[in-house]
């Protein structure tokens, strides 16, 4: 009786070892708490003529759709801003130190993986002492495993797991912090190229400006014109004169914080620069795609890992209520002299099983598993608003493309108007038909338009980095 119960011991033994069975609860992905596609109606569809011309790249390539697999250089099509990010993503600090939380969590998975296995290791003492004017000498040398928990009930196959999702998780939050930092660099990019665009505007203005109160100032000292038509022109210099002052200092700002996430200067040997508005910088990223896509989004993915971790946390909080085998065995040789360590009739040995039985700890494990399933509920929570703010932030996206083309058109309007009407202006203030003040509300109406179209022609621009951004960028990596 007592050979058939230690032979059925064995079979669960080998069995339990084999099958891997531990006491996770069975992983069901939480149902997305969000609609199964993105909002439709006016604000989604432009309006304009150029939305189907909208970020159309200038090859014949057919670019790929929106959600499709897209490295980041497949989507940033402008060879000086691919250079840039590319030295950010070799310099950048906190990428550096996103790398590094990857590979100690890696290391950590593996510590955790080697518990499973018994340690064996070797060992060998020589002793010689002498007491009451006889020496003795002893010897021996031994190969075995210490403290070696078979893990009958999954207990640290769990911790495993966990460590195993925890370095996942980790590795998801690496390829979140990439996406974020190739989209702070062309962001960062995009606006210094805008800044650059006003501060030409600006200057041209100012020339104009000053171009405008020498012709005044001479045109009121041959008594054709009053001070105050003067002191108009002179307030108008002024005001730009500032602006331009407030332009440069923007142009150099951006140039620092562009070097700041460089984490390097900007090299002389750049490629040319493409203008900021150009619709060709960007890949076309279509429309049209299922909300479940955001679940490859990484901050997603590693909210779903840490909720895996979570779950496997239950399972080696449920084993804590087994019994906990351990073995203990060594084998070796013992000798008196060194020279007959290994003869015959020195063997030794020793093996040494224990077992630990959890029979009253004032609720403790109970208490832990409780903490284990409380956890996990607070991941699932985590995961689910994780999807929540990414539908947020991509149907936010989606309506920002769709009206900024329209914006931009009415903007590219307003200024070919402006223009029309600064140069109608300017000809009839000249020919004495309308008054100064006419004139220098055309001026500064068609420096204003200019203004606006540089401004939400940035935002248009920089509305695409955050789409390709808040979509997961590109999951085929760098």
């Amino acid at each position: 009786m007592m050979r058939l119960k230690l032979s059925a011991c064995v079979v669960a033994f080998a069995v339990a070892m084999l099958t891997g069975c531990t006491l996770d609860p069975h992983y069901e992905r939480p149902a997305a708490p969000v609609a199964v596609a993105y909002p439709k109606g006016e604000a989604y569809e432009s309006t304009s003529a150029a939305a189907a011309s909208t970020a159309t790249p200038s090859t014949t390539t057919t670019p790929p759709p929106l959600g499709a697999d897209m490295a980041w250089r497949s989507f940033f099509r402008d060879e000086r801003l691919q250079r840039l990010i590319q030295i950010a993503l070799d310099n950048n600090r906190d990428l550096r130190v996103a790398a590094l939380n990857v590979a100690e969590y890696e290391a950590q998975y593996r510590i955790t993986r080697a518990v499973l296995a018994p340690s064996i290791s070797a060992s060998g003492s020589l002793t010689r002492e002498r007491a009451s004017g006889v020496t003795t000498s002893s010897s021996d040398a031994s190969v075995g495993t210490t403290s070696w928990e078979i893990d009958f009930f999954g207990r640290l196959r769990s911790l495993k797991r966990q460590a195993m999702e925890n370095y996942l998780a980790t590795d998801a939050s690496r390829q979140s912090t990439q996406i974020s930092l190739i989209a702070t660099v062309a962001t960062d990019y995009l606006t210094l190229l805008s800044d650059e665009r006003l501060l030409q505007i600006t200057e041209d203005t100012v020339k104009a400006d000053q171009s405008t109160y020498d012709v005044t100032k001479r045109i009121q000292e041959l008594g054709n014109s009053s001070m105050l038509d003067v002191q108009q022109a002179q307030n108008s210099l002024a005001s730009s004169k500032a602006s331009l002052a407030s332009y440069r200092r923007a142009v150099a700002q951006d140039r620092n914080n562009l070097i700041a996430v460089l984490g390097a200067p900007i090299p002389d040997d750049l490629p040319p620069a493409r203008e900021f508005d150009d619709e060709s910088m960007f890949a076309d990223i279509g429309a049209g795609v299922p909300s479940l896509l955001l679940t490859r989004r990484p901050d997603i993915v590693q909210a779903e890992h840490a909720l895996k971790a979570a779950n496997a946390n239950i399972g080696a909080a449920r084993a804590a209520f087994f019994p906990k085998i351990e073995l203990t065995a060594s084998a070796g040789t013992s000798s008196s002299t060194l020279s007959s360590l290994f003869k015959a009739g020195t063997g030794a040995w020793a093996f040494a099983p224990s077992v630990s039985v959890p029979i009253f700890d004032y609720g403790s494990n109970k208490a832990s598993l409780d903490v284990a399933t409380i956890e996990k509920q607070i991941e699932v929570a985590d995961y689910e608003s994780t999807i929540q703010t990414a539908f947020k932030e991509v149907a936010n996206a989606l309506t920002a493309r769709a009206t900024y083309v329209d914006q931009v058109e009415a903007d590219r309007d307003y200024v070919a108007s402006s223009h029309r009407y600064y140069t109608l202006a300017q000809a009839r203030y000249k020919a004495g038909t309308d008054s100064f003040l006419t004139f220098l509300d055309a001026q500064r109406t068609l420096y204003t338009a200019q203004q606006q179209l540089a401004s939400d022609s940035l935002s248009r621009q920089a509305n695409l980095v955050t789409l390709y951004k808040v979509l997961g960028g590109g999951w085929e990596g760098s």
